[in-house]
């Protein structure tokens, strides 16, 4: 019993220096317009219902898409662009939403990616890769660094993908543990956006949301600006894309932050948040995991070795000639994998 209190304390301890009263309403007030002004479907989740979307209307959304963003539009998939455009209207949820507002949703999504830098982060990851000598990195050094930081952010493995749900959903972990305590922040948010594009590449066919599960154990203290720019890109650039997000086991730091932020969420995406201590988080993977306990990661109470493949920072070794530690590409060719095993598996 002591143990558990000097560990609450210490939990404690940790977040109340890292935000006053007015950074926690700074933080609620931006998080708050943010999300307004992103969200339009509670009225949608009211109904769960979706319509048809003719191949002719098909043709017309995938058109607009690939004139107004000729480098990018492959991004979204038939599925997802469909999915998008079959739901109900939030004006009138008797009726589909007009093309011509699917099209301004999609467009919205396509401009945060152009505005968020998301089209580049990967060539980043080749930059910082290579030698310091390549060309670019010579005569960019400000891009260099920029990619220098956003690789850093990805090192310590505290952000990966690795298989897939019985629904054929993208696993996406999160080893909060690994979190550095001051974090440069736009590279993390960068990192995760990067993440999180490479697993929708990666999704199988007509699959277009994904599940993350958080391990939860030693957080370091919450960061408000890294917070409140991850529910912005939650919300402008990932719409629709969360399934559910499961975190466990839920200590101070996590109540915290959670009590900070979801009020704030849109009602749909507030839904999807579970938080369950060990227990209840080993039953939930046994019923999502494609084989069950078998795929449950050891930091869950399972047999599954996730360290062998995403080892913390001082296990890595560099991947290519320049600072790149963490196997991005390698965890990108695993879940292609797993996506076509399961794919292969719905043909049986």
């Amino acid at each position: 019993m002591a143990s558990n209190g000097s560990s609450t304390l210490d939990e404690t301890n940790k977040i109340e220096p890292s935000l006053s009263a007015e950074e926690v309403l700074a933080a609620k007030a931006e998080i708050a317009e943010e999300a307004d002004d992103g969200d339009d479907d509670d009225a949608v989740a009211a109904t769960g219902e979706e319509f048809e979307v003719t191949p002719e209307e098909m043709s017309i959304l995938r058109a607009e898409l690939a004139c107004e963003f000729p480098d990018d539009y492959t991004y979204l998939s038939d599925a997802y662009v469909k999915s998008v455009a079959s739901k109900p209207y939030s004006k009138d949820p008797t009726v589909r939403r007009p093309i011509e507002y699917t099209m301004e949703k999609l467009t919205h999504v396509m401009e945060w990616r152009e505005s968020s830098g998301a089209t580049d982060f990967e060539s980043l990851v080749k930059l910082a890769a290579g030698p310091h000598t390549d060309p670019e990195a010579v005569e960019n050094p400000e891009r260099l660094t920029k990619a220098k930081a956003l690789v850093n952010s990805l090192n310590n493995a505290s952000l990966y993908w690795h298989g897939v749900t019985k629904q054929g959903k993208p696993i996406l972990w999160i080893r909060c543990g690994r979190k550095p305590w001051y974090p440069n922040v736009e590279a993390e948010v960068n990192a995760l956006i990067l993440i999180a594009d490479a697993g929708i590449r990666a999704m199988p066919a007509g699959v277009t949301d994904f599940v993350v599960v958080s391990d939860s154990n030693s957080p370091p203290p919450p960061v408000p600006s890294f917070m409140i720019n991850v529910l912005k890109a939650l919300v402008k650039g990932y719409p629709d894309r969360l399934n559910v997000l499961l975190s466990a086991p839920v200590g101070s730091i996590i109540q915290f932050v959670m009590n900070l932020l979801l009020p704030l969420m849109p009602g749909r995406l507030a839904g999807k948040f579970l938080l369950k201590d060990q227990a209840n988080a080993r039953e939930l993977l046994n019923e999502w995991l494609v084989r069950g306990e078998d795929d449950i990661p050891t930091f869950f109470g399972g047999p599954v070795d996730h360290d062998a493949l995403y080892p913390e920072e001082g296990y890595s070794k560099v991947r290519g000639r320049g600072t790149l530690k963490f196997d991005y590409f390698g965890m990108i060719e695993r879940l292609q994998a797993s996506a076509k095993e399961w794919e292969d598996a719905q043909k049986n």
